[in-house]
């Protein structure tokens, strides 16, 4: 049965919660995109926001390689996806790559946290993304090895994910009847009480 984007953005957007932005409700992670490209006045917006993520001794480890459509960078990390990623994401106008230094640069001591502060950065440009109207998926499915080989990576960076980023398509468009599905299906998170505690696996009182 075909949906439009309309019909399954209100199945994806969560019920509003008072008092908090209701961004953290309408993000979701559509795999359809158009062929509209990304300004590089808003890809810089998302970085910017990047930039300002928190970080231990802040640091700022994290590294985005960017990839547009027709670049040199891009047909590396679309090269480096798994084939099923493969089939949706080169329709995505730009695909990012993200890295973090697992040293501080300071004393050159491991950085435990490395890899928590690129999540958080990637969080800060997915929700920019979102505030400017743009659809982010971020994907695990790709080959750190040939992506390390192809950027010539340094061995003290590690991979966080790629990051598929542009303005969301139909979701009929979609390759296969396998991502049409994923892409129709309803969101769900866990209750509150299955991951806030006041104990181990106690939940906490809240509200």
């Amino acid at each position: 049965m075909s949906s439009s984007i309309h019909e399954v953005n209100r199945l994806k957007h969560a019920p509003q919660v008072p008092g908090v932005l209701p961004l953290f409700h309408t993000r979701w992670s559509p795999r359809s995109f158009t062929d509209q490209d990304v300004s590089h006045h808003d890809l810089a917006r998302v970085f910017e926001a990047a930039r300002w993520a928190a970080s231990s001794f802040n640091e700022q480890p994290w590294r985005f390689l960017l990839g547009t459509r027709g670049s040199e960078a891009y047909k590396k990390i679309y090269d480096s996806l798994v084939p099923f990623n493969q089939s949706w994401a080169g329709k995505a106008p730009v695909l990012i790559l993200g890295a973090t230094r697992t040293k501080f640069s300071h004393n050159g001591a491991p950085n435990p946290v490395a890899l928590y502060d690129l999540g958080a950065a990637a969080s800060y440009l997915t929700l920019q993304a979102a505030a400017l109207g743009l659809a982010t998926h971020q994907m695990a499915g790709f080959d750190g090895d040939a992506a390390r080989k192809a950027f010539n990576v340094p061995e003290e960076y590690i991979f966080g994910a790629v990051i598929a980023l542009g303005y969301q398509g139909e979701p009929d468009n979609l390759p296969g009847e396998q991502a049409i599905a994923q892409e129709k299906a309803p969101r769900s998170r866990k209750h509150l009480g299955e991951f806030v505690f006041s104990a181990w696996d106690q939940p906490a009182k809240l509200g």
